[in-house]
């Protein structure tokens, strides 16, 4: 049966984030923490994790997913401009509840961009799901831990009643918000909010 592992939020414990770690570099699924939902999270460079998490979640496979990402840094590798617009909503709620949709990179591999060559990053602003992206140095699915269609979970219980035979590794992290992030495509003029999240459209429309 799958593993859950009690992380603090406030103070995560670098050697159970590293147990996490390790399991998403060896081509496992897991779910954490994140401060709008539980996010099911695995390498995006394994071609086999990423089928894996599609049918974890019962995902159409031409649907793509989002991304955690650690830095700016990270961010320059994987995407072919950042619009000023982007720039300045990155300033204001990076790390946050944002997903901001880039032109992705024509060298990425598929799971990483979309058939229309766009990909969804943002910066969490969660210690556990930083942390992890802090160890693991590379983007990280970020999808909600729940199935396709289906409403959000926040409760642990809950979440091991639906994935306890499916995923490798539970971070229970505690309460999350329970709202996912605001989406945002910025490779449209002008920019589509496609999803509103936590942060709500008057705010994005000062910008």
């Amino acid at each position: 049966m799958t593993k859950v592992l009690r992380i603090d939020p406030l103070k995560p414990s670098p050697k159970l984030i590293e147990e996490a770690v390790e399991i998403i570099k060896g081509g496992g699924v897991v779910i954490y923490p994140t401060e709008t939902l539980y996010g099911l999270g695995a390498n995006p460079f394994s071609l086999k994790a990423i089928n894996r998490l599609y049918e974890t979640k019962g995902r159409e496979k031409d649907k793509p997913i989002p991304f955690l990402i650690n830095d700016l840094q990270m961010l320059a590798v994987l995407v072919e401009e950042v619009p000023p617009l982007g720039r300045t909503l990155m300033q204001r709620y990076w790390p946050g509840p944002l997903t901001l949709i880039f032109r992705a990179k024509k060298k990425l591999p598929s799971p990483l961009k979309g058939k229309k060559g766009k990909i969804g990053l943002r910066i969490s602003s969660h210690p556990i799901a930083r942390m992890i992206l802090e160890t693991l140095d590379t983007p990280l699915t970020s999808t909600s831990a729940n199935l396709a269609g289906s409403r959000d979970l926040t409760d642990i219980q809950r979440l091991y009643q639906l994935f306890g035979n499916k995923v490798d590794l539970i971070i229970d992290g505690g309460k999350v918000g329970g709202v996912g992030s605001t989406v945002v495509d910025l490779t449209v003029t002008p920019p589509k909010i496609l999803r509103e999240g936590i942060i709500k459209k008057p705010l994005l429309e000062e910008e």
